[in-house]
């Protein structure tokens, strides 16, 4: 039995010892940080970037902007409140819908705000 060790490369005085594994562990965390770097940039940075880019969007909503929601309906902004938009569809039609459900705004117009009646 003692032959088949050998012949298949064991060594049988080393059977509880390992040899020298220092680089091997250095270079498992490295591996382990240029994978974290990879994720980082191509992942989670951008997705950070749009996130921004849609809150800025939405902040600077203005009326009169042509916007699209997340729902595919396209409209005109005519009412701004915190967290609701209310959009004219049509001709005397207009909806109300949430702030967060805008998806895009196709055409800035940024025309200052209705005048109110007294």
């Amino acid at each position: 039995m003692i032959a088949k060790a050998y012949a298949m490369g064991a060594n049988p005085g080393a059977a509880g010892a390992q040899g020298g594994g220092g680089l091997g562990d250095y270079s498992f965390i490295i591996m382990m940080v240029v994978i974290f770097a990879i994720f980082y940039f191509l992942m989670i940075r951008p997705q950070q970037k749009k996130q921004k880019d849609l809150k800025s969007m939405l902040e600077n909503l203005a009326y009169g902007d042509m916007v699209m929601t997340s729902g595919g309906i396209h409209g005109r902004v005519t009412g701004l409140a915190d967290a609701v938009v209310t959009l004219e569809i049509a001709d005397k039609v207009r909806i109300k819908v949430a702030r967060t459900a805008i998806a895009a705004v196709l055409q800035k117009t940024g025309s200052p705000a209705p005048a109110t009646k007294p």
